[in-house]
């Protein structure tokens, strides 16, 4: 049978032997549950406890495992938390490259949870004076590193689904400027691990580990948020237009155009600072087509102010997903291509080798865009504003960029209507609220369908529209040049809890041998089951 070892200090270093908290018939269901409470915390449902809850549930199905079953409750947890968070993928997909989706982010999951499982269990042996708090940032370092991990590799990673995501709007999203997503992450771990362990050792002085994750819950909820002051306002129109933008949409040519531009002229005037349009928001490319160009033209011309405009562009022999921004009588004064085209959506790594395993699949994708290189940043009447394109916002460098080369507001455009009235366009939504506090930046974030909304520097919702409804936003946008300290300090604080995490289990690794040896040999059993 497995085991669970808690630290007892009288005398120091003997390990008390218990029955694992939970058997394995019964961790499969409750790292199940755990997935789909977690998802819970997210929008749609966006009831962001549940996240801490779902947090719970998986650390507590590890307690006591020994690799092999740690492996298996890790990914029926990752499994049924990325099923329910990206089933609106399918829609678009199709079931099978959704399920492929799952399962590679599953894996990683399990593969972070044997780590954590290990963490519970060599920890606190090699450290008994820190047994309260040493285990618990270990654990939260090593979930921090499966979500750096995932969201960077294979083919860039996929880093939707990070646990901070789920905190837009909790008392703790006050950290974003000071530690930004990863730290977050790293924090709510930390806190779940902390009060498990609080719980369970009741050996430890009961003010002492109770007392413990109250304190570091106040502390969390306590920090203030980054101080910011506005240097100016930029006046912005951004168009919703409904149009028929999903990929199996039926349009004829010039329907996209059509629809943007009607949402766009009962709003020009000549007020205007710069008009916003959305990534799938044209038929045709302005750089190729005299009618697309006339259309940019109009709209620059009438509002008195560039238009950021999107289109397919083909240059060079390459094709890029392009923002682009026209003014009236010069055209494309600049062009920002997206640098992280997603893989097997925007474009098929390695097709060759792909294509034999789903032929049909692989050639809905007949185009393949090339990563862009040019800097994020578009200048309107002297501000610097930086550009992303739909899924660049959950990338953390491309945003923070933006930021460090002097961005004072980000405009994010997106084309959500392949994915219906799922949880997607809340989720995204969601992650640029975040964006906003982490960088401390005016997001704009403008889609074809939904959701387009304008969120302030704090993450509050200024004013949104509805899904599939055309429509408008004219607003006064501050603008900001403070840097947030995550701006600065950038991904090595990711590294750095991760390198945390790692460090800990590895220098606890030498004390697993003799510690389990002995306490085998107490009890006459094996140190681990199953």
């Amino acid at each position: 049978m497995e085991v669970a070892e808690i630290q007892n200090p009288n005398p120091p270093g003997r390990m008390v032997h218990r029955p694992v908290l939970l058997p394995l018939w019964a961790a499969l269901p409750v790292a199940a549950m755990a997935g789909v409470v977690l998802d819970a915390g997210f929008p749609d449902r966006d009831i962001w406890p549940l996240a801490f809850v779902g947090i719970g549930l998986i650390l507590v199905a590890l307690i006591g495992r020994r690799a092999a079953s740690a492996l298996l409750v890790g990914f029926v947890g990752g499994g049924s938390f990325y099923l329910a968070q990206i089933q609106w993928a399918s829609l678009f997909l199709g079931p099978l490259p959704m399920s492929a989706l799952v399962v590679l982010q599953a894996l990683f999951f399990a593969l972070g949870c044997v780590t954590i499982t290990l963490a519970w269990r060599w920890v606190p042996r090699a450290w008994p004076a820190g047994r309260l708090l040493l285990p618990a940032a270990t654990i939260a370092g090593l979930w921090t590193l499966r979500e750096a991990i995932s969201s960077t590799w294979p083919y860039g990673g996929f880093s939707w689904g990070r646990v901070a995501m789920s905190q837009s709007d909790s008392p703790i999203k006050e950290l974003f400027p000071w530690v930004g997503i990863a730290g977050v992450s790293f924090l709510m771990v930390f806190l779940v691990a902390l009060i498990i362990d609080a719980l369970r050792l009741s050996a430890v002085n009961p003010l002492r580990r109770l007392s413990a994750p109250v304190i570091v819950a106040t502390i969390l909820v306590a920090v203030p948020g980054w101080s910011l002051e506005p240097v100016g306002t930029l006046r912005i129109a951004a168009i919703q237009g409904n149009g028929p933008a999903g990929y199996f949409d039926d349009r004829s040519p010039g329907d996209l155009l059509a629809a943007q531009l009607a949402a766009t002229l009962p709003i020009l005037d000549p007020d205007l600072d710069a008009v916003l349009w959305p990534e799938g928001s044209t038929d045709r490319s302005p750089l190729e087509d005299i009618y697309t160009a006339a259309v940019f033209d109009r709209i620059s011309g009438e509002a008195d102010a560039p238009l950021v405009g999107w289109a397919i562009t083909e240059r060079g022999g390459l094709t890029y997903n392009t923002q682009i921004l026209w003014q009236a009588g010069q055209g494309a004064v600049d062009l920002y291509d997206k640098k992280r085209p997603v893989p097997f959506g925007e474009y098929v790594p390695a097709r060759a080798f792909w294509r034999p395993f789903a032929p049909e699949l692989i050639d809905l994708v007949q185009r393949d865009y090339t990563p862009g290189t040019a800097d994020p940043i578009f200048d309107i009447g002297g501000v610097p504003v930086g550009v992303n394109i739909c899924f660049d916002i959950v990338e953390d460098q491309v945003l923070r960029d933006s930021v460090l080369q002097g961005a004072q507001l980000i405009v994010a455009a997106s084309n959500n209507a392949d994915f219906g009235r799922t949880d997607q366009s809340a989720q995204q939504l969601a992650i640029a609220r975040v964006r906003a506090l982490e960088l401390g930046r005016t997001v704009v974030n403008v889609s074809t369908v939904g959701l387009t909304a304008v969120i302030a520097p704090d993450g509050r919702i200024v004013e949104q529209l509805p899904w599939h409804t055309a429509g408008s936003i004219v607003s006064d946008v501050d603008l900001v040049e403070t840097l947030t300290p995550v701006s600065l300090i950038g991904q090595r604080l990711e590294w750095l809890l991760a390198g945390l995490g790692v460090g800990a289990l590895l220098a606890a690794l030498p004390w697993r041998r003799p510690s389990a040896t002995a306490a085998s040999a107490a009890i006459g059993a094996p140190a681990h089951g199953r």
